[in-house]
């Protein structure tokens, strides 16, 4: 399981398990809320109606009186009224008053008149001066049917001459209690799903993350590293950065050893061919013979010098992680070419054609003058005398393909996978090996240049060399 799935998963089961009993509780809390602040609408009602069914009780008619008639009143008005999507049609309260004994002398609904309701605790307790409550059930067999009474003392003169209880059924506060636990169930589904959706965000970006790093480490081991990424993440990046470290720490390491292997072979031959001439020149040969002797040792000489130069040029454009790209002009970029090389295409007699292209690409001038020189070098080594180059640029999306096409013998089969290491070169026809270093050279400007390389052969003869760089 991917490390961002893990963490998905835990931070979900995390708020998972807090939503869950958050939920709980609040769930379990608006039954008993609703009916704590319905008591105390109860016991304020309750309080106000003792006040003014005390005249009621005094004058001995509490059933003709007028607490009676306003409950007759109340029961033909006919009511409407909209609470939170809630329709309340009718009063809901049930109000009974006793004397001191705790007999009923009035009751709302006409059904307890002349009972006695001294043993129930809301009479019992308040006429005693306590605090009186109950909740009944009005069917016994029906554990929804209960009614909540609160009672209040009616007071003459200091003394409790009866108790006035109003109640009101739990089942009228079944659509509040009902309406709340849904909407905090909703809340809750909408908080769990808000979760996930900012756990899902969190683990594509870890994973985003840990993928470019991922690419950057098997980038390393293809030969073909890719730019140092920003995970952004401080501790990412540091990690981000001690991969660089490693990166630039090993490929130095394996850099000095390859260029150590191949130096040393490379110069084995130049130095055995100007010791071989020391060797007959001490030998006082015949002016002619030490001339040509001579000269072998100043082209081997001049070898050497010039495979150093190009191998120091190769290490610091390799040694380069990134470059200050600027727009480079593709006509003038080719003029140059052109004009650097006159001479030497008028003494081979070799055509070198530029095609317009009023293009710009992005990168370093200097770098892509010497990479599209090295391809042109190799052009005209490899072309015979009377024939043609070409150097050509389309735009190809987001991208310029510069081409250097030449009518030369082409790569041979064997050579096409090893054409762009070090040191790897193929026979001129002047005789003369060259150092191998071009088409390395620019394969790496080609890297620095987030562009690519390739060479392959035409069918009509020769070798086109495309160069593919990013467009201004």
């Amino acid at each position: 399981m991917r490390i961002g799935m893990r963490l998905l998963l835990g931070y979900f089961l995390i708020v998972a398990i807090a939503a869950w009993f958050v939920l709980s509780i609040f769930v379990q809390e608006v039954k008993p809320g609703v009916r704590r602040a319905t008591e105390g609408t109860l016991v304020d009602t309750a309080t106000l109606l003792a006040e003014l069914g005390r005249e009621d009780l005094l004058s001995g008619q509490a059933q003709q009186g007028r607490l009676a008639q306003a409950f007759t009143e109340l029961h033909q008005r006919t009511l409407r009224a909209d609470i939170g999507g809630i329709q309340k049609v009718r009063n809901e309260y049930h109000v009974y008053m006793t004397d001191a004994q705790g007999r009923v002398v009035f009751d709302s609904a006409g059904r307890a008149v002349g009972q006695d309701y001294s043993r129930w605790n809301d009479v019992y307790l308040t006429l005693r001066g306590q605090y009186g409550a109950r909740s009944t059930p009005v069917d016994a067999r029906n554990p929804d049917s209960t009614v909540m009474y609160v009672a209040a003392p009616i007071i003459d003169r200091g003394t409790i001459i009866g108790v006035l209880s109003v109640g009101k059924p739990n089942v009228a506060m079944a659509p509040v209690i009902r309406i709340s636990e849904r909407r905090i169930m909703w809340a809750g589904a909408a908080l769990l799903g808000i979760a996930l959706l900012i756990g899902l965000a969190v683990a594509w970006w870890i994973n985003r993350s840990i993928s470019t790093l991922s690419r950057y480490a098997d980038s390393v081991t293809h030969d073909a590293p890719l730019p140092l990424p920003d995970p952004g993440s401080s501790e990412l990046r540091k990690l981000a950065q001690a991969l660089e470290n490693m990166r630039i720490r090993l490929e130095g390491k394996n850099y000095i050893e390859h260029y150590v292997h191949a130096l040393t072979h490379e110069l084995k031959s130049p130095l055995a061919a100007i010791r071989g001439a020391a060797e007959i020149l001490s030998e006082q040969p015949p002016p002619e013979v030490a001339r040509r002797f001579i000269d072998n040792i100043l082209v081997q000489n001049a070898r050497m010098q010039s495979l150093v130069e190009k191998l120091l040029a190769q290490a610091r454009l390799e040694n380069r992680v990134d470059i200050t790209p600027a727009a480079v002009g593709v006509d003038a970029l080719f003029t140059r070419l052109m004009d650097a090389r006159a001479v030497m295409l008028a003494s081979r007699q070799i055509a070198l054609r530029g095609e317009p292209a009023p293009l710009q690409i992005r990168g370093d001038s200097d770098l892509l003058e010497q990479a599209l020189g090295n391809l042109l070098d190799n052009a005209i080594d490899f072309t015979p005398p009377g024939g043609t180059i070409v150097l050509a640029a389309r735009e190809d999306k987001h991208q310029v393909v510069i081409t250097v096409t030449d009518s030369g013998s082409g790569i041979p089969e064997y050579a096409l996978a090893r054409i762009f290491e070090r040191f790897y070169s193929l026979p001129r026809e002047n005789g003369i090996k060259s150092s191998g270093l071009g088409l390395a050279f620019v394969l790496e400007v080609a890297r620095l240049h987030q562009g690519e390389i390739t060479l392959h052969n035409r069918e009509e003869g020769g070798v086109m060399a495309t160069l593919k760089l990013p467009r201004a």
